[in-house]
């Protein structure tokens, strides 16, 4: 029995390795940043660099970042690294101010090391990526992975496999039982390449012509998916199911497991564990920042408000936020009424509901800046899908399909949305279908990185727009 892919034998200790080499690499670090600033050593640095280790293993194994990379992108892996150093830089910086109070991380030394280090374990990282790819390109470690069902969703695997020529993943053919797949019936305008049957399968398996196995027919299938399953556990090979999900519209899918009984979800938001401490991070050290930059522009704002009309400076209205639930979001008063009913008004050109300062606020985003209080108090997010009025929800909620989706994270002050023009008035119902199609998009695509391009973009296209009344 011939196997290509002999590294596979040895995961466990590859693992270990990798785990080893990250540790060095803080370690060896360190030490040569002493060295070459020439500092001298303290008894306190060793146990910071050794609770750095343990810190980053750790958050390295909730990111699974150890796991097998193959067919994956690079930026994933290397989110990975980098989150879990990130993390590990907080955890330290946070005991040391709450509880040693040793002001060590002022040292130009802590410093250094602190940037330099995600720097080496990212170079490390992809280097080992090359040389894997290299040595897959050339057949070494390779996976020969065959499908089952000639199907349009096997389709799409196959031309994934063929697109990722570095992962080691050798497509050696479609096996399906059904005739009206066999001869030379072309797939998506492709020739296909049929093997055999099942029965064809199970003996390529077992004589280790095919490694890996993935089965796409189709999930009303169960009874032939069950017996082809069974007949695999004689083989050594590995066995995935491949659902058809795009048949949903999946946001934020993942596995979860009850008792064994494993269930993918279909709708969930992207903020659970790490993530929604990473974004509530986020959002309270970018909401300091902020208003702390803002707050003399937020008094010149407020004292025009007072020279220019009656009434108070703040408006309080209720949105829905997180879950559903009612929130009291702020802005400044831009209108000389504060409508907050069942049945509000949208503004539009020309309102004269609007103060003639109002107006330019409105037309800038000025009036949304106390919105960084609502950010950092919990009820908002810096960047989310924009929170509508009560009444607005419930008219659209009727005539969106997935429009209440948008409620899975909380509300933000701007959005993907806002910086690809769905921003202002949504006079027709195609307008705020796009705002919602933004929306879901940034729950179902989510990262720090993304946010923060939302935010860097939404200072030369968010504030100031010609839809915005």
């Amino acid at each position: 029995m011939k196997r290509q892919g002999k590294i596979r034998q040895y995961d466990t200790k590859i693992n270990a390795i990798a785990r080893l080499a990250d540790s060095a690499i803080i370690f060896l670090t360190f030490v040569s940043i002493v060295d070459i600033l020439a500092v001298d050593w303290m008894p306190l640095y060793l146990p910071v660099v050794l609770i750095a280790m343990v810190l980053f293993n750790f958050f390295a194994e909730s990111q699974d970042a150890y796991r097998s990379w193959r067919g994956t992108g690079i930026r994933a892996e290397i989110s990975a690294v980098l989150f879990s150093w990130v993390m590990t830089v907080v955890s330290l910086i946070l005991a040391d101010w709450l509880v040693f109070e040793t002001d060590i991380y002022y040292a130009t030394l802590m410093q250094t090391w602190l940037v330099v280090v995600p720097i080496q374990l990212i170079a490390w990282h992809a280097v080992v990526r090359v040389m894997l790819s290299y040595f897959r390109s050339k057949g070494h470690n390779s996976r020969q992975v065959a499908i089952v069902g000639a199907t349009p969703l096997g389709n799409r695997l196959r031309q994934a496999f063929q697109d990722m020529d570095w992962s080691g993943l050798k497509f050696v053919g479609y096996y399906d039982d059904r005739a009206d797949v066999s001869g030379d019936r072309r797939l998506d305008g492709e020739g296909v390449n049929i093997v055999g049957g099942t029965e064809q399968l199970i003996s390529d398996c077992k004589s280790g012509a095919v490694d890996t196995v993935y089965i796409t027919i189709s999930m009303s299938a169960e009874k032939r998916i069950k017996t082809l399953t069974e007949k695999l556990a004689d083989s050594t090979a590995s066995v995935y199911f491949v659902p058809d999900l795009f048949t949903f519209n999946l946001l934020n899918s993942r596995w979860v497991d009850y008792q064994g009984i494993t269930a993918v979800s279909i709708y969930e938001t992207p903020f659970a564990g790490l993530d929604s401490l990473l974004k509530r991070i986020e959002d309270i050290v970018l909401s300091i920042i902020i208003l702390t930059l803002i707050t003399p522009i937020m008094l010149i704002i407020a004292f025009a408000i007072k020279l220019t009309s009656p009434g108070p400076v703040l408006f309080k209205q209720t949105r829905y936020g997180a879950d559903g639930d009612e929130i009291k979001v702020w802005k400044f008063r831009s209108m000389t009424t504060q409508d907050n009913g069942e049945h509000i008004q949208q503004a539009t050109k020309g309102d004269p509901r609007i103060t003639p300062f109002g107006a330019f606020m409105r037309k800038t985003s000025l009036d949304e800046l106390p919105q960084f209080f609502n950010a950092l108090s919990g009820s908002m997010s810096i960047v989310g899908p924009r929170p509508h009025a009560v009444a607005h929800n419930e008219e659209y909620r009727e005539k969106i399909q997935g429009y209440m989706l948008r409620h899975k994270v909380k509300p933000g002050i701007t959005g993907l949305a806002q910086i690809n023009g769905f921003r202002g008035e949504t006079d027709t119902l195609d307008k705020m279908e796009g705002r919602v199609h933004y929306d879901l998009k940034y729950i179902q695509t989510w990262s720090i990185g993304l946010d923060l391009k939302i935010i860097f973009l939404t200072i030369f296209k968010g504030f100031v727009n010609k839809n915005a009344y």
